[in-house]
């Protein structure tokens, strides 16, 4: 896969050692580099340090932490998983508790999927899980501005001066968040939605409490062109060609 968005695999004999280890599923663009910056990485006995130091797929001996890595080109796998409460967005934990790995249907269990993007233990809706480091990268990066759309469920109503708050930019300690679009729900269940483009953690819940009111219930049913859909709580699906295609071209 391109780094720069396109959807086909570089046929080249020799790659960046990143993009050798990110091709071969091994984990998002952050932790494979951490992993190479670290001195955890080998090829053919020698430490490599260097995340552009050339490789070359079915030759070379790449090892991570002691582990040989297969560097053969595995099919990019990217499912749609409407998460739960309660069900951690990491691929395990150390503590026991349910992963998102643990809930998805057993064919995809075994193929190196990572979530791409998070949400917290209390909320549910739409995650993406993939076994590509680029596209994650793609999907996360605040560089290529997914939209994330969210409902929520306040107790009462906001003022129009607390919903200018939210839309304006709500001072949080790490600094002020970007613009958001807030709209009012009517009905039983969520009574507002939240579109946002950026992800700093917690952040919708921090920024309605900023604003006076805590989130009761929070929904992820959009990101970029992606949406939920009626896709079943706990349940999942491969997405299609097109799909990840407007993931990988958003912000291009």
């Amino acid at each position: 896969m391109e780094e720069e968005g396109s959807s086909e695999k570089s046929t080249d004999a020799t790659l960046p050692l990143i993009r050798a280890l990110l091709e071969a599923g091994l984990g998002s663009r952050r932790s494979v580099a951490g992993a190479i910056l670290n001195g955890e990485v080998t090829v053919n006995g020698l430490k490599v340090g260097d995340l552009s130091f050339p490789v070359r797929p079915g030759e070379d001996r790449v090892l991570v932490a002691g582990r040989e890595v297969d560097l053969k080109r595995r099919e990019v796998v990217c499912v749609m998983l409407n998460k739960p409460a309660g069900v951690l967005s990491t691929t395990r934990d150390e503590r026991g508790r349910a992963t998102v790995v643990d809930i998805l249907p057993p064919r995809y269990r075994s193929i190196g999927l990572h979530p791409a993007g998070r949400l917290d233990r209390d909320s549910t809706g739409l995650l993406i899980l993939t076994n590509d480091g680029d596209l994650t990268h793609r999907i996360t990066h605040p560089r290529f501005e997914h939209e994330k759309e969210y409902v929520v469920w306040i107790s009462g109503r906001l003022t129009a001066g607390q919903k200018r708050v939210l839309e304006e930019g709500v001072r949080l300690e790490e600094g002020v968040t970007q613009p958001a679009v807030v709209r009012g729900l009517e009905g039983p269940g969520f009574n507002y939605t939240v579109t946002l483009r950026e992800g700093r953690k917690r952040q919708v819940r921090r920024m309605f409490l900023a604003a006076g009111h805590r989130v009761l219930a929070l929904k992820r049913v959009r990101i970029g062109q992606l949406r939920l859909g009626d896709l079943e709580e706990g349940s999942a699906r491969k997405l299609d060609i097109s799909e990840i295609a407007s993931l990988l071209n958003a912000g291009d």
